[in-house]
This record gives C-alpha cells, structure tokens and sequence, in this order.
C-alpha cells in the first residue's frame, strides 16, 4: 500500500497509483493525520502552516497537538470558512488572531478581504499542511480554501503536503461541471457538484489539469488514508460545520442546499437543518417549523416564521444515497410558490445565487419550463462520464 502519493511541482503528473482496497472493508478507516510515520519525517526542520479546523482530529487529538507532540515548528495556522474552532456562520466572516491554547498566530482565510494569504505570511512558513473534513461538494468551501492556498505554495515556491480524509459522499458523482463563468466561492473549479473525490485526490486533479493559478503547478505530497474506497461508509466523528449535523443531512446536502438562493428555507435555525424545507406561503403541507436564532444560525431564512412544508426526517440513507441529486424537493416548493405568485428566487439575473450553487444557468430555466427532476438529471450524463475518466489518474483510493 502506497504510503505517500506525491504530485511534483515540475511535471504535475500523478506518481502513485490507487490505494487497494483492502480485503476487509469493515476495518476501521485510518486518516491521513493518523499516520505519523510517514509525514512527521517529511515535516521535521520545517515550519509549517496548517490550515485546519474543528474537523482536524484523531480519536480525542487535534492534529496541531498531535504535531506539536512530535517536535513540529507549527508557526502559523490558517482557518477556513466557519473558523479555527468551527464557530462561525456560513459565510461570517473570520478574524484573524491567536490561538488560545498554543498561542499560535491564526491567519485567516476567510476575513472577506483576501482568500490568498499575504506575501509576508507565506515567508514565515516552509511547508502549508492541510487537513480538513470535506463533504465533497463544489459549493461547499473548504476545498476552495485549499486551491488558494495551493495558488500562494506555487506562487512562493512551498511545499503542500495534504493529510487525506475520506470523502463521505465519496460515493456519488453527479451535478452539472460547472460553467466557469459562473465561477465564484461556492463553485471554483470545472467539476461536477458531486465529484465523489477526497481532498487529496482533487488536490492532485487541480495540480495535474493545470487548474491553479497561471496554470502552475506546487510541490505536492498526500498522505492517503488506509481502509477506505469510494465505497465506504465513512461516519463522520465531527459535524463538518454547523448546519450538517447528522450524516442524513450530509447526503441530503446535494439536493437541498440549492434552496439557499431562494426564499425557501431547509431548515436553518431548526434540530434539523438540510432535512426539511418550508416557506409560511407554501400550501398543503401538515409539518411545519419555525427557525429562530442559535448557535451557527444566528439569522436564518424566515426567521421567526411559520414555514409550511416537508420533513425529510425519516428518509433511509442509502436510499438518498443512491438518489444522488433529487431536484424533487426543489421543483415541488417552486411550484407550489409559483401557483400562488410568490417569489421563489433571491434575486434574479444570471449570477444569481441559486445558478452559482447549480453552476449554470439551464437547470432553473428547465424548472421553470415545467421539466422534471429526471428529465433534467440526464441533461448532465454525458458531462458526468467524460468527469469519470478524466479524474480516474488522480484517484487514490477503489471506486
């Protein structure tokens, strides 16, 4: 089993091939920050800046511990979207500052001024290490995070080494490639929205298809997990961020996250975000809630307001699973407010907030034209098979 997968800055071609599956599937999954061994002599001497979060544990340790008890010079570290502790809003923006119990310096990446970090913070470091929980969809940030940091490790000549964790929708590919026109914070690169890839491996595909900055490639290694495939059930051991936080709202993500462009709400300010969805104006549904302000919602959608619509509580998982992406939900809440005349979209125009999440402007045209979740699912096949193919080199694991 390949014990590093490295890309070289000069040739950006893949070096290793797919970790096997093991013969076992049902062995424990072991993360990449788990694997001391083969990245702490890759590290020593070095100084590092780690962008991680919440998300970067192992068992009851945080990575940053875990280096620090290995003699690492951790000097910087950089936060994501929703901050080093997980804390944050979707879309707050993060200060900067000191970590309280290391009292290292944070940078962050996500202060609405700047996703690249300055000249001056990347001359204080050797090596960027990443180690973030992705939920593997292109509107979700973290991994766009991840490519400016690889943008400003290729512009300063850095080392990027990535510490790998399994993908939880590692499973599905579906969704439109985005149309880079359309490129923004919640859609970056020309994928699918479900591009069933770890962090490492979309690493390496952005590396190996000239995806970063200019077209340049960094000095790259992953370390990849071990006891996983694209197959895997791989439970979360933290909510990723604060509004996914359960695995059901994890594989209900793909299909409702589209609402946040809209007037309807999935559940923000609930028990139960991205597992439901509702709008006081909405007619004919018996559940019903009510979304107030709390913690990782502190102004949700319809805040304070009766919202009519449907639980998606009591769907079994596997089934959302192997439904990847169900524009049901999307196409029925549209209906039901336009029947009435009611506004469905934030804001209208082409860069609206619904086509950036879809990543293109077709798909709300044929909701409108009264096209089905089917009919429109098969619009993007073809996209999907040509993605399978030319992602297939970069893969890490089994599908």
């Amino acid at each position: 089993m390949a014990s590093a997968a490295c890309t070289s800055g000069k040739t950006g071609a893949p070096a290793a091939k797919p970790v096997p599956a093991t013969a076992q599937e049902t062995n424990q999954v072991v993360v990449g920050a788990a694997r001391t061994s083969e990245y702490v002599p890759l590290l020593k001497g070095k100084r590092i800046a780690l962008l991680s979060n919440q998300t970067g544990i192992v068992g009851d340790k945080h990575v940053l511990d875990i280096m620090l008890e290995h003699g690492l010079q951790v000097v910087t570290i950089f936060s994501p979207e929703h901050g080093f502790r997980g804390k944050a809003d979707a879309g707050e923006k993060v200060a900067s500052g000191v970590d309280e119990k290391t009292g290292i310096p944070i940078a962050s990446l996500y202060d609405g001024k700047s996703p690249m970090p300055s000249r001056s913070t990347m001359d204080k470091c050797d090596v960027v290490v990443i180690d973030l929980q992705d939920v593997g969809l292109r509107f979700y940030t973290y991994y766009v995070t991840m490519i400016h940091l690889m943008d400003a490790a290729a512009q300063y000549g850095k080392q990027v080494v990535v510490l790998d964790r399994p993908n939880p929708n590692g499973m599905t590919v579906d969704g439109p490639i985005l149309d880079m026109k359309l490129k923004s914070g919640v859609g970056y690169l020309p994928i699918p929205t479900v591009y069933g890839m770890t962090m490492g491996e979309l690493a390496r595909m952005a590396n190996g298809e000239g995806w970063l900055q200019d077209g340049k490639r960094v000095d790259l290694t992953v370390i990849p997990c071990l006891n996983y495939t694209h197959r895997t059930r791989y439970k979360l051991p933290v909510a990723p961020s604060p509004n996914l936080p359960n695995m059901l709202s994890v594989y209900l993500y793909p299909s409702l996250c589209y609402f946040e462009g809209t007037t309807v709400s999935l559940g923000r300010g609930t028990d139960f975000p991205f597992q439901c969805y509702g709008h006081p104006d909405m007619k004919g549904y018996k559940f019903t809630f009510t979304p107030s302000s709390r913690f990782g919602a502190k102004t949700p959608p319809q805040l304070g307001k009766l919202c009519h619509g449907v639980d998606l509580r009591g769907l079994d998982p596997e089934q959302v699973i192997a439904a990847g992406i169900n524009l049901d939900y999307v196409i029925d809440a549209y209906n039901n407010l336009h029947r009435q005349g009611k506004p469905f979209l934030l804001k209208e125009g082409e860069r609206n907030f619904f086509n950036l999440l879809m990543g293109n402007t077709q798909v709300y045209d044929m909701i409108v034209a009264g096209k089905s979740a089917k009919y429109i699912k098969a619009t993007w096949q073809k996209d999907i098979e040509k993605f399978k193919a030319q992602r297939k080199p970069y893969l890490l694991y089994k599908e």
